[in-house]
């Protein structure tokens, strides 16, 4: 029962923290089943569609391909603009790979093409231009792409109130848009001018102030941004005229209104459903708009999956090659999991559509005509489960992988025994060839324990539902469905219903309609929760031995030359050791990254290197991404030579204890602090190794105080917390009195920089004088002047040190340091710390690239918690 809780609290967390993705996919698993949902009660039109299809213009679909072509371009070009917008002139040749690239990797990333800006950014650099400008090209580019949508639906749904006498809700609708435009100008305006709306803004998104500074020094073109719009207009009105040309492929009479509302309900349902571009959604809600539009169901399904190849899968397959025709390793996880995504549509349509007589006819004399229904069922299956197999692959989840290759040869042999469909084997044989031929590249692991609970699970609901199910068809009254079920029907129609595809019973009492609803409800939960085990991922949880620690703090002492070096063995921490170089790494894990404290411990630069690389390699073997974490400007150097990237978070006060002196006017305010404190009768009190138990107590009670007065939490990661057991091993600094009232302390810890002194934790009582923390700064001070230390470590500032301001993200560190209320904090950290003469030392984040760089604070935010 224990591993079963564990497993349950550990699917539990695997669910909190991917909740986002999960969310987007269960409404792409919603919108595919009501598409099949739809096709199967539809399946009479359906057999007709194949034909009509084939039947179609070739002059109207070559016309709708050269649209296609200059579809693509005018994307070219809109990228073109977006950069015009800050300077930067980019060949449109290379924007519009940029495009057909993005296009197609958004196809398997869980918030479509938005998610996908964040990509290939490499060749777009070699031109001259910083990540930096390229993201905030791409976020001009996806601002222009959704305010064409708006420019071009408030003249169609003006244009469609004059079209006809209006009624009251149409006149209400009216002056509900009417109210809309009135909001949306005068919110534009106030942005300008930098009114309320404004600053509303900016307290949710600081580098706006950046980007207005471009705007007001004329680093941004109005006159390209305006162009970038018009050509999203251009490309709007694109795939109207699609839409428009496959009523003329297929021969059919529709007004040109429907191909103008059919596109804006397309185009609202892939924003809606942005995970795998709206496939299912985007079919089924425009073929339903059609036949609102008077055309049969035939002729708008015909004409949807016409619209649907000139607008998505044209441009996908384009995509595609502009990685064929790279030599790259890139291709080797995007063709896989592009082609699982099409066996899977493959799979859905083939079932779907009538299978060729003469051959079902020929089969039938080789396998029983139940067997090739069950067929079906299970190829329709496989290829729902196929699809989202697409996305997990393409993450590199061995899991995945294996249940791709399984499902791939199932499919095969599916076509095979459900009507000779050896063209649709072929497609699935050669998926299989080159999941083989790419396995290397899938190497994340799953949760073995997990998914052997999981299987065994899964086979015994499985079991138990089609028991369950068989054995209720077959001894049902005859007066639920007025039918006598045979042993045959009942397990016929147990798949079926398993499966959630049947629909050919129909139920005359209430009883036997909840037994089908009891059917579907267990088949999807069985189905969920084979996906599920496929598809979990490795959820991280190592445990650290004792010695583990003793082996650290023996390398700390041999190699530690950092005042972070200590906080690396504390028990927080999971600790990384070298395969083949002497050293180890401290991190923590939070929402999929393992953070890692500064830099490695050990012997020299070149075994840093190599203990780096084996840790990349450790972290992609455990479903994770790495990052660094306060990190010292003189080892950028070593990161930068492994391809990572850095950025200042922050910088370190470190005082000169030789030169450090209270005398001048600066320092009034410090003498003042420390005769304040001497005059009230406190003076400072030192306790070395071991302290005692009693001394321990009364410090205690300080920082309980110090905790419940500031609202503090304690954190842990960077620092420590107050810990009887460490502060016992460690030299305390008191402010005390002569009854022994403690009003204030600090701890010492080792500093492992040679000639350098630290502290760890600095509290006092609520009680205590407004001067207790100068005056126990400056006996802090004192105490490693007495020790002949050069240096005093006295912590970080974060945010402080982003003067250069070498791009948009460390101008708006800036600016948050400098402006915005909630940052203040550390604003004024600075200024105290100031007082005492330090000198500051830079501070980096180091990270893989800018995407995993929008996703590192909430990880920061997690490892620093108490556990």
């Amino acid at each position: 029962m224990e591993k079963v809780s564990d497993t349950f609290r550990s699917g539990l967390n695997f669910v909190t923290e991917n909740k986002k993705i999960i969310s987007r996919g269960l409404i792409a698993v919603i919108c595919i089943l009501m598409a099949v949902w739809f096709v199967r009660h539809e399946e009479a039109e359906v057999r007709k569609v194949y034909v009509l299809i084939q039947s179609a213009s070739p002059v109207y679909i070559l016309l709708g391909l050269l649209v296609t072509i200059g579809y693509i371009f005018l994307q070219g070009m809109m990228y073109q603009f977006s950069f015009k917008a800050l300077g930067k002139n980019i060949d449109l040749m290379t924007l519009t790979e940029l495009f057909l690239r993005r296009n197609f990797i958004s196809v398997f990333l869980p918030a479509g093409g938005i998610s996908s800006l964040a990509f290939f950014t490499s060749k777009t650099e070699r031109k001259g231009v910083t990540k930096t400008e390229i993201h905030l090209a791409s976020s001009i580019y996806a601002v222009c792409g959704i305010v064409s949508v708006f420019v071009i639906a408030i003249p169609a749904v003006i244009w469609l109130l004059f079209q006809k006498s209006a009624s009251n809700s149409e006149l209400y609708a009216f002056g509900g848009l009417f109210i809309l435009i009135l909001l949306l100008y005068f919110g534009i305006k106030s942005f300008i001018d930098r009114g309320r709306f404004y600053n509303f803004l900016l307290k949710y998104q600081p580098d706006l102030e950046i980007v207005m500074e471009q705007m007001s020094d004329g680093r941004f073109s109005v006159i390209a941004i305006v162009n970038c719009l018009l050509f999203s207009v251009l490309i709007d009105l694109a795939g109207i005229l699609h839409l428009y040309i496959a009523f003329f492929a297929i021969h059919v009479t529709a007004p040109f209104e429907a191909a103008f509302m059919g596109y804006l309900v397309a185009t609202i349902f892939l924003i809606l459903s942005p995970f795998l571009r709206g496939i299912g959604a985007i079919e089924l809600s425009l073929s339903v708009l059609l036949v609102q539009y008077g055309m049969d169901s035939v002729a708008a399904i015909s004409v949807t999956m016409i619209y649907r190849f000139f607008e998505f899968w044209a441009p996908l397959i384009a995509g595609m090659l502009t990685f064929l025709f790279k030599k790259n390793n890139l291709i080797l996880r995007i063709l896989p999991a592009f082609l699982i995504l099409i066996l899977g549509i493959v799979d859905i349509v083939s079932v779907l559509t009538p299978s060729i007589a003469s051959r079902i006819q020929e089969l039938q004399g080789f396998i029983p005509i139940n067997f090739i229904a069950v067929s079906n069922y299970f190829v329709l299956l496989t290829g729902v489960v196929l699809i989202f197999m697409s996305v997990f692959l393409l993450k590199g989840y061995r899991t995945a992988y294996y249940l791709s290759v399984g499902l791939s040869f199932l499919s095969l042999v599916g076509h095979l025994t459900k009507g000779i469909d050896y063209e649709e084997s072929l497609t699935a044989a050669f998926v299989v060839l080159v999941l083989l031929f790419t396995r290397q590249q899938y190497f994340r692991k799953g949760n073995k324990r997990f998914q052997l609970f999981g299987i065994r699970t899964i086979l015994v609901a499985v079991g138990a539902v089609l028991v369950y199910g068989i054995v209720g068809f077959y001894f049902l009254d005859k007066i639920h469905f007025n039918i006598d079920f045979s042993f045959p029907a009942s397990v016929k129609n147990t798949l079926l219903y398993f499966a959630m595809i049947g629909n050919d019973l129909d139920p005359q009492t209430i009883f036997g309609r909840d037994f089908l609803y009891s059917l579907n409800f267990l088949g999807g939960l069985c189905i969920a929760f084979l996906i599920y085990i496929g598809i979990r991922p490795l959820i991280f949880k190592p445990e650290m031995e004792e010695e583990s620690w003793e082996k650290a703090k023996a390398l700390v002492d041999r190699f530690g030359d950092s005042s972070l070096d200590y906080f690396k063995t504390y028990h927080d921490k999971l600790l990384y050791f070298g395969r083949e170089t002497e050293g180890f790494i401290a991190y923590r894990v939070g929402i999929g990254f393992a953070v890692v404290l500064e830099k490695p411990v050990c012997a020299n630069e070149n075994d840093m290197r190599s203990l780096i690389k084996e840790f990349d390699q450790f972290c992609k073997e455990n479903d994770l991404e790495c990052t660094y974490y306060r990190c010292d400007q003189d080892i950028l150097p070593v990161f930068h030579s492994l391809s990572k990237n850095s950025l200042i978070i922050g910088q370190e006060a470190v005082v000169n204890l030789k030169t450090f002196s209270l005398d001048g006017g600066d320092k009034k305010s410090l003498r003042n602090a420390v005769k304040n404190i001497a005059n009230k009768g406190f003076y400072v009190k030192i306790y070395t190794a071991p302290v005692k138990d009693g001394v321990l107590q009364r410090l205690k009670a300080v920082s309980d105080e110090w905790i419940e007065t500031t609202g503090y939490t304690e954190m842990v990661f960077s620092q420590g917390i107050f810990d009887k057991d460490e502060l016992k091993q460690q030299t305390i600094i008191t402010l005390e009195n002569e009854d022994e009232k403690i009003i204030g302390f600090a701890n010492v810890i080792p500093d492992y920089v040679r000639g350098e002194g630290t502290y760890d934790l600095i509290r006092k009582t609520k009680d205590a004088p407004g001067t207790t923390l100068d005056a126990m700064m400056i006996e802090i001070i004192r105490y490693f002047q007495s020790q002949n230390f050069d240096y005093l470590n006295i912590g970080m500032v974060p945010l402080s040190g982003a003067e250069e301001n070498k791009d948009i993200t460390e101008r708006a560190i800036k600016f948050a340091y400098q402006n915005v209320k909630q940052f203040g904090y550390y604003k004024s950290l600075r200024e105290y710390k100031s007082k005492f003469s330090p000198e500051w030392k830079s501070k980096y984040l180091i990270y893989d690239d800018s995407y995993a760089l929008i996703r590192i604070p909430s990880a920061l935010n997690k490892v620093v918690k108490m556990k």
